[in-house]
């Protein structure tokens, strides 16, 4: 939380710099995105004053994501990058820094408390209290309809102190947004009432904030990040078995044949889900539709 808070004092200060010179009248800004869910909280809140682009295309994995040439490039021209914790962004953050040192670097977890990631480093499947030395922090901030509200409060405050010319319009559009996430999340919880306190196993955890926001239990198949090994993947099939699991939830840019041997072992169903979906509304939805089907 500590690298948070900084890019928080950061952020104050970049938007002091950026709006003492202001945006040139009539010219979009050029903002950039880790992640296609991001390109739709950006554009709900900016309407047509921004243009943005998506570093992660569909398909590809933020885990193991490289910029393209082309992508360097254009974000050597582009005002805002909004940060979420991926991966990648570690790798890559200094190196797009230097190539453009006016580039305002946004981090949207600010204000967030991150919760260590389900078998994580150190991480004992218990609590998710603050981070402890060495924890691997969970990046899927996006997944929880409540958390994107602060991200969307983050990217609203933005866009309005560097166009201050359309603020009135990045305020209405965000309180239509948050109008969006609190329906959307209502009928979630109404769609998992009957499952609270339910175990789901998943391939890759990026469930975490979402089954914490309605009272599940995401059981990884990854152990720190990695395919298990045999003795791993023996124990994974032992507890499936004991727990009666007869869903594996896998991420639509993840490898299946993991999930689909311990789907086996156990007479399981294996379902994808997508944690990058640009329709991100309904993809939430229909994401709780499917936990709530395979945990009965």
């Amino acid at each position: 939380m500590r690298r948070v808070t900084a890019l928080c004092a950061a952020l104050m200060m970049g938007l002091l710099l950026f709006s003492s010179c202001g945006l040139a009248a009539g010219k979009r800004l050029s903002v950039f995105v880790s992640i296609l869910p991001q390109k739709y909280f950006v554009e709900r809140i900016a309407g047509g004053y921004v243009s943005v682009s998506v570093m992660v295309h569909p398909g590809a994995s933020p885990e193991t994501y490289e910029p393209s040439p082309r992508q360097m490039a254009e974000l050597a021209e582009a005002q805002v990058y909004f940060l979420i914790g991926l991966p990648f962004e570690d790798a890559w953050l200094e190196r797009i820094q230097r190539n453009n040192p006016h580039l305002l670097m946004v981090d949207t977890r600010q204000g967030i408390e991150l919760r260590p990631i389900d078998g994580g480093h150190h991480h004992e499947g218990g609590g998710h209290g603050s981070a402890q030395q060495g924890e691997v922090m969970d990046p899927h901030i996006w997944l929880s309809p409540v958390l994107v509200k602060r991200q969307a409060e983050t990217i609203c405050m933005t866009l309005a102190t560097l166009d201050p010319a359309n603020r009135d319009e990045y305020k209405q559009n965000y309180r239509l947004l948050v109008e969006d996430l609190d329906a959307v999340d209502r009928e979630i919880r109404s769609i998992l009432k009957d499952v609270q306190g339910k175990k789901f196993m998943v391939f890759h955890p990026a469930w975490g904030y979402f089954a914490d926001a309605y009272g599940l239990i995401q059981v990884p198949i990854e152990v720190e990040g990695k395919e298990p090994n045999a003795r791993e993947l023996a124990q994974i099939i032992d507890f499936a078995r004991r727990e009666g699991i007869k869903t594996i939830f896998v991420p639509s840019q993840s490898n299946i044949k993991p999930a689909e041997t311990v789907a086996r072992a156990v007479q399981a169903e294996v379902v994808q889900l997508d944690p990058l979906a640009e329709n991100y509304l309904d993809n939430l939805l229909s994401t709780a539709k499917a936990i709530a089907a395979g945990v009965r």
